[in-house]
């Protein structure tokens, strides 16, 4: 068992972590893809569940154009969001909780810079020590080095860190970085907890994938499996249950 008291860091996903954007994010993608002729439906919702921008746009584009397509999703979204976003219930009492804590809080986002900042001016820049938008890394997520790149620049083991996520691939992503995960959301697939590999009775047999990259199984209601951690809202993560994830983190999957 790991000597750690307290996580080093604890690093967020935005989008349907911290913020409520996923149906601003679903819009925008509607409104992409009837415009290239090619309208959406509840299972394109289901496939494009915390995707980066670029492979929205692949999968909206199908390949040939994707570039362009992603300079359009990235301008739909954007103006959304400049309507205003809506925190969700329990981030600013635990971004508060960590602050006070000394224990320093990343932002690791999938979504262009010029959405994490627009985001940051609403739910407070000086809440966290950084962020890492895509293009920041190599990679982005399902790859590790999002929460790679985070864990480095805060001069941290990615291993002594807590990620909080909402989706497989963001799940995916954290924990082949070696941190301990956090998936967030109950209401099935759409909402990353059954889609991530969880069951509400118990642990679910086999992990969860995103990408090519395979991460521990999971349980809902705060019960861990292989690293990761289930629960229904932010308003059920404390500095305890935090301190409890990185003393005793369980098996590491291997960085790729």
């Amino acid at each position: 068992m790991s000597s750690r008291e307290s996580p080093a860091a604890v690093l967020f996903d935005m989008d349907g972590t911290l913020v409520d954007t996923e149906d601003l994010w679903w819009d925008a993608c509607v409104e992409v893809a009837g415009g290239l002729g090619s309208p959406l439906g509840e299972a394109d919702r289901e496939a494009l569940f915390g995707l980066s921008v670029e492979d929205a746009a692949l999968h909206i584009s199908g390949g040939p154009g994707a570039g362009a397509v992603e300079s359009l999703l990235t301008d739909a979204f954007t103006r959304r969001l400049k309507n205003g976003v809506t925190m969700l219930p329990g981030a600013v009492a635990l971004l508060e909780a960590l602050r006070a804590a000394g224990i320093p809080a990343g932002l690791v986002s999938a979504s262009p810079r010029p959405v994490v900042d627009l985001v940051l001016e609403t739910v407070g820049g000086h809440r966290f020590r950084l962020s890492v938008a895509a293009g920041d890394s190599a990679r982005n997520k399902p790859a590790p080095d999002p929460y790679l790149a985070a864990a480095a620049r805060l001069g941290v083991d990615p291993a002594a860190c807590v990620a909080i996520e909402d989706s497989p691939t963001g799940v995916a992503s954290a924990r082949s970085a070696g941190c301990a995960v956090i998936v967030v959301g109950t209401s099935g697939a759409a909402g990353g907890v059954t889609a991530a590999g969880a069951t509400a009775g118990g642990v679910k047999a086999g992990g969860v994938t995103a990408g090519g990259v395979t991460a521990g199984g999971v349980t809902a209601g705060g019960v861990r499996a292989g690293g990761v951690t289930a629960v229904p809202t932010l308003e059920s993560v404390d500095l305890p249950l935090l301190r409890r994830l990185v003393s005793d983190p369980g098996p590491v999957t291997p960085r790729t």
